[in-house]
């Protein structure tokens, strides 16, 4: 595996250009596997940002739009931030003596409209500018703005969107009942979506990310509710049959929707359309079919089947009913979420009394087991870019949420300020700046 040189870290985009005579020139663009367990972090330095009419003083504003860039960078794992210490949070210093390999720097400034932020991302190996911004914006707006250019600068070092706006949603007990949350994934800042006083579980954001899917019982069933982010008031049930309205899995589209349903008895996988109006049953009576899983290309599903005999993962193409097992390790394996990327599936399987967190090919294949640690890890939900995955882990009587890179498998866990449990948790798709 290629690693991050120091001073030669111009290697990260790579252009190929393949001139052929008689042929017109084709532009290839390469990049780096940055989730690599064993690649060298890029040290960044991201000094305060400075007002363009006092550009000597440092203040708490600037030092906290740095900060917020400073985490919307590492959020995706390859890049480190070099301590303002280093550099005494000055502007006319060695980068390099500091040692940084780049160098964000940012300013603001007043106008008619609110604010000019500009800033700029710089190669320090060849003084070249990667990334160049000038926004004209609101104040209040200020950080969407900052993660955008974030988001613009993975998308050049890597060739993956950035994530830095999205959430988590999950279910917390920190109330005193089990109620959905949502946090953002920079501050970990969390509001209260759900009120019912019960037990909630399930969340699930719908692919525009507005709003959100979950399952209560504070009416005595299971049932299914869809709730607007934007006005967390305006809430509806959407499947209040008799018996089980659980986990529920988007369509991409968000045009439909799969859901397991019990009414008839056995719990089978049912295909309904967004408002809740049953299209057709998928699954019948073939064991207990649960936790379905779309994937990306909006014809294949995973979902847990007992039918031989344990619980394991199988994938069904949805217009021919064509089922695969796809885990045969372990003799319980659920909760699968299929990456955005499409290739793989990840899971909670069981191992040596503890549950652990893998992934699979999507087409099967040996599974790979990304957690080995004290305490129970499950029901993972991946990130939008596929590098990262959330789950809860329990250890002792505490359950949290975590994070992990799929290539890296270092545990970080997430929203350390909270209080009580969190569990169910599930990753947003990117959401509008």
């Amino acid at each position: 595996m290629m690693r991050f040189n120091r001073g030669i870290t111009s290697v990260i985009l790579v252009f190929l250009f393949l001139v052929i005579s008689g042929v017109r020139p084709a532009a290839a663009m390469v990049y780096l596997d940055i989730t690599s367990a064993d690649l060298i972090q890029m040290p960044v330095a991201v000094p305060a940002f400075i007002n363009k009419k006092n550009p000597d003083k440092i203040t708490g504003k600037g030092r906290r739009m740095a900060d917020l860039a400073g985490r919307a960078l590492t959020l995706h794992g390859f890049i480190s931030i070099v301590p303002a210490k280093s550099y005494a949070e000055g502007r006319s210093v060695n980068w390099r003596k500091a040692g940084a390999d780049f160098v964000m720097l940012g300013s603001y400034n007043r106008d008619k409209s609110g604010m000019v932020l500009e800033i700029r991302f710089v190669d320090l190996s060849n003084k070249r500018m990667i990334v160049g911004k000038r926004y004209h914006t609101s104040w209040s707006k200020g950080s969407m703005a900052i993660r955008k250019f974030c988001d613009e600068v993975i998308y050049k070092l890597s060739g993956r969107r950035g994530i830095s706006n999205t959430e988590i949603a999950f279910v917390s007990d920190r109330s005193g009942y089990k109620e959905v949350y949502v946090a953002d994934i920079l501050s970990g800042k969390a509001r209260q979506i759900t009120r019912h006083h019960s037990i909630t579980v399930s969340p699930r954001f719908t692919p525009d990310g507005r709003r959100l899917v979950y399952t209560s019982y504070h009416r005595g069933n299971p049932d299914l509710y869809i709730t607007n982010l934007a006005q967390s008031k305006f809430t509806r049930a959407l499947s209040w049959r008799k018996g089980l309205n659980l986990a529920p899995s988007w369509a991409p589209d968000g045009k439909t929707m799969l859901i397991t349903l019990s009414k008839d008895g056995n719990p089978d996988i049912y295909l309904l359309t967004a408002s809740g109006r049953i299209i057709r049953r998928i699954t019948r009576n073939d064991g207990i079919n649960v936790s379905p899983s779309w994937a990306p290309d909006g014809r294949h599903f995973a979902f847990v089947s007992d039918r031989s005999g344990t619980p394991q993962i199988y994938t069904m193409d949805i217009k021919t009913g064509i089922t695969t097992r796809i885990t045969y390790q372990g003799a319980e394996n659920t909760t699968p979420a299929w990456s955005p990327s499409g290739t793989e599936i990840a899971f909670t399987g069981r191992v040596d009394n503890t549950h652990q967190i893998y992934i699979i090919n999507a087409q099967g294949g040996q599974a790979e087991q990304l957690t080995r640690y004290w305490g129970d890890y499950e029901s993972p939900s991946w990130s939008p870019d596929s590098r990262q995955l959330v789950f809860s882990r329990q250890r002792g009587g505490r359950k949290e949420l975590c994070r992990i890179f799929i290539k890296g498998h270092k545990v970080i866990p997430m929203f350390k300020n909270l209080k009580g449990n969190q569990t169910f948790p599930q990753w947003s798709p990117r959401l509008p700046y």
